[in-house]
């Protein structure tokens, strides 16, 4: 997940970034926005004036797409197709539209002969779709258009560093259905580097829209899926924070005064960020006011990844976006995480394992003072839930191991917090066996669940380490102990 911000020549007379701003996320995704002034090579109107479009545009009864291929193959142009010039998508400046960009360290990132914006020193490995800080542009590799899909294969640029092509390609696969934009985007990463860095947010992607467009509307109830009254998220870009809150049902929308507009919807995503940053109500794409939402995700980033995820957007009232959300979405169900060919959003603190690919386990060894393995953000009920089954192999010198988990707040949205943990009984002799832990013994297993991390290994003691195949957090299957 990650909070995209803009680049200060993206960001015109704002003078702060929207779309860059990205430190460490840790707990329930709190980021601190630092404060910089307005020193891009380039204002955005310099860069509109040179900038010459080269588009490519697909169109069904609903809605009709459009990328540009001189912006990295970036979406610029999203409207109904009743309507061309109601093109949703904003293009102020080059941070904009809905754009591809990933993190990861080391941070700051700045190798042997380049040259890196100062402004930008704390964002670190930063390759995005569009361009670089100094205005120099991502080339596209290959595009088609079969007038139902549109394919495009990049090189990215790393943002903070002039002319520096990203150690990686990037693909984005668009098709039409009905009102929604279906989009599957990856990463191959080819980094010289193989240092394992910690996980970082992306956000996946970023969406940013016109003026008319600024009341962000979304769910973040205990009660997904029923039709349960939706929050107006009110937040203006204030000291450079967007607003950041947990979506349960996995979508948020930028609407008009009569409640149309642009909803994203990332099944995977729980954490959000958005808001609004200018003056609402007049302005189309090339205005600098704009609305932001960005669904975001915790990952780790391997030097040789290759990392896919979807998302949509739906064009539509707040109603039409959330009754497409409901029938394509998978309801709150029993988690299972097999670790057979990806982490699947699993990360550490403190840890490492032994990198990319993944083939069949996480084999994680401790690299720090506080060592620890934490899931990806979900949503379920401690009544459905009351049993943690781990698939694992500890060589740990510990016999037992803490789970802690987080409880959704929509008022706090807090992290971790040391009372909602309970420890259980493990053998540490290196071999595989299927653990029950019953978290609904502790009375402080209540409510709704948002997060899991365990605690298995000792303190910065490289030799040590866990051997995690599966975890499954649902109903009980078995008494407690182990199989």
């Amino acid at each position: 997940m990650r909070c995209r911000t803009l680049p200060f020549h993206r960001c015109g007379h704002l003078g702060f970034p929207v779309h860059k701003f990205v430190p460490a996320i840790i707990g329930a995704f709190l980021m601190v926005w630092p404060s910089v002034g307005f020193t891009a090579v380039e204002k955005p109107a310099a860069l509109r004036k040179a900038h010459v479009p080269r588009m490519s545009y697909i169109g069904n009864e609903s809605i009709r797409l459009g990328v540009d291929l001189n912006l990295g193959g970036a979406i610029t142009y999203l409207a109904p197709a009743t309507n061309h010039e109601l093109n949703v998508i904003n293009s102020h400046d080059w941070g904009r539209q809905v754009q591809l960009s990933y993190y990861s360290g080391p941070v700051p990132f700045n190798p042997p002969g380049t040259m890196m914006s100062t402004n930008w020193h704390f964002i670190g490995w930063n390759p995005i779709q569009t361009g670089d800080a100094y205005g120099f542009k991502s080339q596209v590799l290959q595009h088609t258009n079969t007038g139902r899909t549109l394919y495009t294969r990049l090189i990215p640029m790393h943002w903070p560093l002039k002319n520096v092509p990203g150690e990686c390609e990037c693909e984005g696969w668009r098709e039409l259905d009905g009102p929604a934009v279906k989009a599957r985007c990856r990463v191959t990463n080819l980094r010289p580097d193989h240092t394992p860095y910690r996980a970082r947010g992306q956000e996946l992607p970023a969406v940013y829209v016109n003026a008319p467009f600024h009341r962000l509307m979304t769910y973040r109830g205990d009660k997904p899926f029923t039709g349960d009254a939706l929050t107006k998220i009110d937040a203006q870009l204030v000291n450079n924070h967007w607003a950041h809150w947990t979506a349960t049902e996995n979508w948020a929308a930028e609407v008009n005064d009569a409640g149309w507009g642009l909803g994203v919807w990332n099944p995977d995503a729980f954490a959000f960020s958005g808001g609004f940053a200018g003056r609402p109500g007049v302005g189309g794409p090339l205005d600098s006011p704009t609305g932001y939402i960005a669904p975001n995700r915790l990952e780790i980033l391997d030097h040789n990844i290759v990392y896919d995820y979807h998302y949509e957007l739906i064009l539509g009232t707040v109603e039409e976006i959330r009754s497409r959300v409901y029938r394509r979405a998978a309801r709150p169900a029993p988690l299972a995480y097999e670790f057979t060919h990806d982490r699947q959003g699993w990360h550490y603190g403190d840890a490492s394992d032994q990198g990319w690919p993944v083939r069949g386990e996480l084999d994680v060894r401790s690299a720090g003072k506080d060592p620890h393995i934490v899931s990806p953000e979900f949503f379920i009920r401690a009544d459905d839930a009351p049993q943690l089954t781990v698939e694992a192999a500890f060589s740990t010198g510990r016999s037992n191991v803490m789970v802690m988990w987080r409880k959704l707040d929509p008022d706090k949205e807090q992290g971790f917090v040391p009372t909602l943990a309970h420890s259980f009984p493990v053998i540490p002799d290196g071999q595989f066996r299927r653990y029950q832990f019953n978290l609904g013994a502790s009375p402080e297993y209540r409510g709704i669940i948002t997060q899991l991390r365990l605690y298995a290994l000792p303190a910065s003691n490289p030799t040590a380490h866990m051997r995690l195949k599966s975890v499954t957090l649902g109903p009980v299957a078995f008494q407690e102990g182990t199989k």
